[in-house]
């Protein structure tokens, strides 16, 4: 199931309060710490930008070479 922006406000919104518990589209989910809620987050962000076509790919290009051409 890809993550919604609402998801990921009703998470960043429970971090800046300073709580555990995010409630959101009915459910509720209480988190460990607020290291683990920052895990979360950063999750959701990373999971929404991978799955945003606008996104610009990532090129990488290496170079081998042995002497003498």
């Amino acid at each position: 199931m890809p993550y919604t922006q609402t998801q990921l406000e009703a998470l960043e919104a429970a971090l800046a309060s300073g709580t555990l518990r995010v409630s959101f589209e009915g459910r509720s989910l209480e988190y460990r710490s607020v290291d683990e809620l920052k895990k979360a987050i950063a999750e959701v962000k990373a999971a929404m930008a991978a799955a945003d076509p606008a996104r610009p790919r990532t090129r990488v290009i290496r170079v081998y070479t042995t002497k003498g051409f």
